[in-house]
């Protein structure tokens, strides 16, 4: 690959940052590791309530969140992010994949659910699906914008 296309999609990685949120530490390091070594900047919790703390002071375009966690379980936390970021693609991943569970997390705009445990490949993809998704939903949020602006103006032209 030639060094300018490389260097081109390593500063696009390094602008795409990712919150995990587990309450189990080695959960929260093998994720932080394996994607931080794929160039993502990677923002970590131990459970919903720190992350709720932080998301006001940090930056991300995904959040890979743990279902079951005390205090604020995922789907509640994907609820509260949603309210507050409702451009950040959420993925839930869950050691107890139900399909109830699984239905209340899509209602409450999840991106995807994964059961644990999962392949690091295949969740690698899910991410990258995601930031892409999270791309693609802001160009066109500001196409829209831009051509709802054009009309107001030829309104205000007439």
């Amino acid at each position: 690959m030639p060094l300018e296309k490389r260097s081109k999609e390593d500063k696009q990685l390094k602008s795409q940052e990712l919150l995990i949120v587990d309450d189990e530490l080695l959960i929260r390091d093998l994720l932080f590791d394996y994607f931080n070594a794929k160039g993502y900047k990677v923002h970590l919790a131990k459970n919903g309530k720190k992350a709720l703390e932080i998301i006001g002071q940090i930056e991300f375009q995904v959040a890979l969140i743990d279902l079951k966690m005390p205090r604020i379980d995922g789907v509640e936390l994907a609820t509260l992010l949603n309210k507050k970021k409702p451009d950040v693609a959420v993925v839930i991943m869950t050691a107890y994949p139900t399909a109830e569970s699984a239905m209340e997390s899509m209602r409450c705009g999840v991106y995807d659910y994964i059961a644990k445990p999962f392949n690091m490949e295949e969740l690698y993809m899910t991410i990258k699906r995601a930031f892409d998704e999270h791309q693609f939903s802001l160009k066109s949020r500001s196409k829209t914008q831009s051509l709802a602006l054009n009309e107001i103006l030829k309104k205000l032209k007439v």
